[in-house]
């Protein structure tokens, strides 16, 4: 396994194709940082431009906690984010004149990934270690593994883009009642209500996750990944399915000529494994990204 990038409060190590990104701060439970938040977006900058990288998992070290929410040493100021200009959070919004959340800037870079992401939740998982969950594709947890969305008994609101997210992952009236309580609930009721896709004991947890992973990264092709994530998350804020049918049409027409669709049919009918060779660096198709794109709809009127 090998390590990459020079963190202090992540660890990013890569192996066969799948990046491991471990909160790493054991002697605070993992307790998220202005730095960890640079550090997070500079790894999933890192796993998007390497293009061995076709799965990233996220963990915390440890067993008690994969990340025990913001660092509370600040105190009376942990959340003022005036009085703490330099803790590296800093950044105004476009939209409105405020600071930017730091956790939000995490959730958003991961929602804008290339590349599937699989949440390893291994110990206690509350405030933004709950909602950097959210935008992860596949999420897992450890039987000992608890989750609270514990906001308002801060006196503060769910940050992370977590208004968007949860209600999409688990309905309106679950996030709701997980974010008007604040309760610190267990695994098994983040499986019922739909957090979260498994529960696995303690020491599986790790196999399991890369047993997906490698499902992923041996059988399909990287840049249909790439395209099939943004598809699937962009697609939740569609006002139409037309919208998607638009999308789904213009990916269907390119990818259908490229070297990876030929390949994945030649070898279904020539049974054997499939061996993709386009990068997500070089291969992803000319309107990508169709959400910046203001004349992508052109493809509506050629008719349904």
């Amino acid at each position: 396994m090998a390590s990459k990038g020079n963190f202090e409060q992540i660890k990013l190590d890569v192996e066969n194709s799948v990046a491991t990104i471990t909160l790493y701060r054991p002697e605070k439970m993992n307790a998220f940082t202005g730095k960890m938040m640079q550090e997070l977006i500079s790894a999933f900058d890192m796993t998007d431009a390497d293009d061995d990288v076709k799965v990233v998992i996220v963990t915390g070290d440890g067993e008690r906690a994969f990340c025990a929410g913001a660092d509370l040493s600040e105190g009376a100021k942990t959340f003022d984010y005036d009085a703490r200009s330099s803790s590296g959070e800093a950044g105004r919004t476009e939209r409105v004149d405020v600071q930017r959340d730091g956790g939000g800037r995490v959730t958003l870079r991961i929602f804008e990934s290339l590349k599937p992401v699989i949440g390893a939740i291994n110990g206690a998982a509350v405030g933004i270690g709950v909602t950097m969950q959210l935008p992860m594709d596949i999420r897992i947890a450890s039987d000992n593994a608890r989750f609270g969305f514990v906001f308002n008994r801060r006196g503060i609101n769910p940050e992370a883009a977590s208004s968007w997210f949860l209600p999409r992952l688990v309905g309106i009236s679950q996030a709701l009642e997980w974010c008007y309580t604040g309760r610190v609930f267990p695994a098994s009721e983040a499986l019922a209500g739909g957090l979260v896709s498994e529960v696995v004991p303690q020491a599986d947890l790790m196999k399991r996750a890369n047993e997906l992973a490698r499902e992923i990264a041996d059988n399909t092709a990287p840049v249909s990944n790439a395209l099939t994530r943004q598809m699937m998350w962009r697609m939740l804020g569609a006002s139409s399915p037309m919208d998607a049918h638009i999308v789904d049409s213009a990916a269907i027409y390119e990818r259908g000529q490229s070297p990876d669709a030929k390949e994945g049919v030649m070898s279904f009918l020539e049974k054997r494994p499939a061996e993709y060779t386009v990068k997500v660096s070089e291969g992803m198709p000319t309107f990508f990204p169709w959400w910046d794109e203001k004349d992508f709809k052109w493809i509506s009127k050629k008719g349904s």
